[in-house]
C-alpha cells in the first residue's frame, strides 16, 4: 500500500458507505483493481476506515439523536440481530466471504433486481410509503435488525437491505436512508473494536501504516459527510431504481471483466 492506495480507499469507503451499493463490495473490487494484497493491516485499514465515516454521521445527526431518545432502544433492538450473526458468523465471513468475488456478484445482482422489484411495486400501489421513524415500534425494529444481518454478506450493502426492510413496511425512502446512517454507528463502531483488539499492534508502530491510517480515515470523513446529505434530498426526489441498475450493470462488468 502506499498514500495513493490510502486516498482512493478512503475516498471509495467515504462515497460508498451510505449509498445502497455495499462498500465493501467496492473496497474488495477496489483493492484487486490496485492490486493490493489482503493483508492483515489491509483488512484492519478497510474496518478502521468505516470509523471516519460514522464519525460524519455523528457529526450530521448528533443533535437528532440527542432530542429523539426514544431512538436510542429501537437501534439497540436492530442491532441485537446483527451483533448475533456477526459473532456466530466471524470466522466464515472473514475467511470465505470477503474472498469469493462470485458471492458479491450475486449479491450485488440480486440486491439490485429487489431494488427494481419494490419500486414497481411502490409505483403500482403495493406498497405505500407514508411512515416516519417515530411511528417505528419495537417488533419493526427487531425486523430491520434481521435485515441488516444479511449484510454480513459483501455486495448485499448494510444500507440497502436496512433500507428494503424498511420501504417493504412502509417508511418513506429518506426516514429509511437516516435510520440506516444511525444504525449503523453501533454497528460498524462494533466491528471496527473487534477488530482493533484482534489486530496485531506492531502493524500500528509502523509509521507508513499510521499515515495511511490517518489519511484513509479523514478522507473517508469528508466524503461521507457530503454523501450523507446529498443522498437524503436525491431520496425525497427519486427512487431506488437507478442504483439498483447501477449493481446489475456494475455485476455485468465484473463478470466479462474482473477474474
Amino acid at each position: 500500500m502506499n498514500i495513493i492506495h490510502s486516498f482512493v480507499l478512503g475516498v471509495v469507503e467515504g462515497v460508498t458507505e451510505f449509498l445502497p451499493i455495499s462498500s465493501t463490495a467496492h473496497l474488495i473490487i477496489t483493492s484487486k483493481l490496485l492490486g493490493i494484497t489482503q493483508t492483515e493491516f489491509i483488512k484492519f485499514f478497510e474496518v478502521f476506515i468505516q470509523s471516519g465515516a460514522i464519525l460524519a454521521v455523528i457529526f450530521i445527526y448528533f443533535s437528532y439523536v440527542v432530542k429523539h431518545k426514544d431512538l436510542w432502544l429501537k437501534i439497540a433492538i436492530s442491532f441485537i440481530p446483527t451483533a448475533i450473526v456477526g459473532l456466530i458468523l466471524e470466522k466464515t465471513i472473514t475467511k470465505y466471504f470477503f474472498n469469493s468475488l462470485r458471492l458479491i456478484e450475486v449479491a450485488m445482482f440480486g440486491v439490485g433486481i429487489l431494488f427494481i422489484v419494490f419500486e414497481w411495486m411502490i409505483k403500482k400501489g403495493k406498497i405505500r410509503l407514508s411512515k416516519s421513524i417515530q411511528e417505528m415500534n419495537h417488533w419493526e425494529a427487531f425486523l430491520i435488525g434481521v435485515g441488516q444481518s444479511l449484510a454480513v454478506v459483501p455486495g448485499v450493502s448494510r444500507a440497502g437491505i436496512v433500507m428494503l426492510t424498511m420501504m417493504g413496511q412502509g417508511f418513506k425512502r429518506s426516514e429509511s436512508a437516516i435510520y440506516s446512517f444511525i444504525l449503523a454507528i453501533p454497528t460498524i463502531f462494533a466491528a471496527s473494536t473487534l477488530d482493533f483488539f484482534k489486530t496485531d499492534f506492531k502493524l500500528l508502530t509502523n509509521n507508513s501504516n499510521l499515515q495511511f491510517l490517518l489519511i484513509g480515515f479523514f478522507t473517508s470523513f469528508v466524503f461521507a459527510y457530503i454523501f450523507v446529505k446529498w443522498l437524503i434530498g436525491y431520496l425525497k426526489k427519486y427512487t431506488l431504481v437507478t442504483f439498483g441498475l447501477y449493481r446489475i450493470i456494475l455485476t455485468i462488468i465484473l463478470l466479462l471483466f474482473l477474474r
